[in-house]
């Protein structure tokens, strides 16, 4: 009798193990199945209502610690796009209040590294291209 709360003991610490290695996994679904809906696209981000750049920004930042840290720092840009070019996938992170965008880079050898650049200077035609994203989301 003694041994069976053990086993059961091992049994639930496996399982638990077992989950918490599909976050991984199932951020990697995520950011997979969404790429085509992502790529070329100018996105808003925002927590309430959740949009779409918001849920894609999240998966991108626990794939990338590099990004997560610069969010952290910087705060939640208000838009974000995303492209790829021969490998490398580019994010761009719009701070309108602030009329900066910084430009990311993620290379493919080193999936989890990220390179930043900028601030870069929001011009105003880009201001008014991107506050008409948010035209009937409110």
């Amino acid at each position: 009798m003694p041994r069976f709360p053990l086993f059961s003991l091992a049994l639930n610490c496996a399982m638990l193990a077992g989950l918490s290695c599909c976050g991984s996994l199932g951020n990697s679904g995520y950011l997979y199945q969404t790429a085509g809906a992502a790529n070329d696209h100018i996105m808003l981000v925002a927590k309430n209502p959740v949009t779409f750049g918001y849920e894609r920004l999240q998966a991108l930042s626990i794939r990338h610690p590099d990004l997560a840290a610069f969010i952290q720092q910087q705060g939640l840009p208000r838009y974000y796009a995303e492209t790829k070019n021969s490998g490398d996938s580019y994010f761009i992170l719009y701070y309108p209040k602030n009329r900066q965008a910084f430009a990311c880079r993620s290379m493919p050898n080193s999936a989890q590294k990220v390179e930043f650049s900028g601030p870069y200077p929001i011009t105003h035609n880009e201001l008014a291209t991107l506050r008409k994203l948010e035209v009937g989301t409110g």
